[in-house]
Order: C-alpha cells, then structure tokens, then sequence
C-alpha cells in the first residue's frame, strides 16, 4: 500500500511550468498558477515558468532547453493535450522523449473518470524522460491540473513516497549515458 515515510527526509525537486497556450498571458495563466501554488507549497523550488504558442517545434525546442538545463528535474506542461488540430503538446513531448512512462496517462485517465467520467477519453495526458528529466504534459484546465499533482505527481515527487517514488530513480535516468 502507498505511504509516505516519515523516517526519510524530504528532497526538493527542482520544476519547471510550461503553459501552452495562443491566447493566455501570465496574469491568465489559472492552470500555470494552480501548479506553481501546488508545487512551492509542497516545499519544491519553481525553476522556471513560461508561456509558449500552441506550436509543436516551439514547444519541442523549449522540453529540450529546459532537459539540458542541470537545475531543472522536472517539467510540468499543461494545455494542447486534447484532440484539436492546435492540440500539439503530446507530439512536441513524444519528439524529445527517450522514454514514454505509459502508466502515467493510464493513471490519469483513472483519476480523472472518476471526476468527469467519460469526458476523460478527450485527454492525451502523457509522461516521459529525457536526458535525465522527468516531462510530464497535462490538460489545461485547473481541474485537471489540481488532479494530475494531487493525485500522481505530488507522490510520485516525493521522496518519502513509498513503496517506490521518481526522485529515489534520478541519479539512474540517465545511467545509460555513463557506461562504457
């Protein structure tokens, strides 16, 4: 059964926000801020934040900078996961990743049946890795947002989360890269 272990301590993660939008600014970012809040108040460190255009080479150069970044762990996403022709995150995210972490839309479509029922089908929320970063590509609305971190990530980035967690595997996400 999941728990959280209160014998370990605490590691922040280090995230990044990533708002895909063509009409949004930062002061009508809702699911941007619904995240930001959510993260700092789980007590990680906001990396960096911004708003890019529905645009899947954008998008795409944007996962790959922050990747490269060494004081970036994780990118979180939200907004053009759906089934629209501008709907391009879950395409630009699939382009950089080396792995896809298939459980991850599978366990969102769960939480989130629960929640909207069938409207959950029109959601593409996906998960990856690349160059030792964790990507992570949700809806845009806060409700999905509020459900992605409440219910996966804010376990899943803790390091006390038990029986296993993504912070306990960093140091081995990119392991591949060291061996001779």
């Amino acid at each position: 059964m999941s728990r959280i272990d209160d014998t370990r301590e605490f590691i922040s993660v280090r995230i990044a926000v990533l708002t895909v939008s063509d009409t949004r600014g930062m002061d009508e970012d809702r699911s941007g801020q619904t995240l930001v809040d959510r993260i700092t108040g789980a007590g990680h460190l906001l990396a960096a934040r911004e708003i890019i255009r529905d645009e899947r080479d954008q998008i795409a150069a944007k996962l790959r900078e922050w990747c490269a970044d060494p004081e970036i762990d994780v990118v979180i996403s939200t907004g053009g996961t759906g089934l629209t022709g501008r709907d391009v995150t879950v395409e630009a995210h699939r382009d950089v990743y080396e792995k896809e972490i298939d459980a991850f839309g599978t366990v969102f479509t769960i939480v989130s049946m629960k929640k909207i029922g069938t409207s959950a089908v029109q959601s593409r929320a996906t998960g990856g890795v690349a160059n030792g970063t964790y990507l992570f590509a949700l809806p845009g609305s806060t409700g999905a947002c509020k459900d992605a971190w409440d219910e996966i990530l804010a376990y899943q980035l803790d390091y006390r989360h038990m029986p296993c967690n993504f912070v306990e595997i960093f140091p081995r996400l990119d392991e591949h890269k060291r061996r001779k």
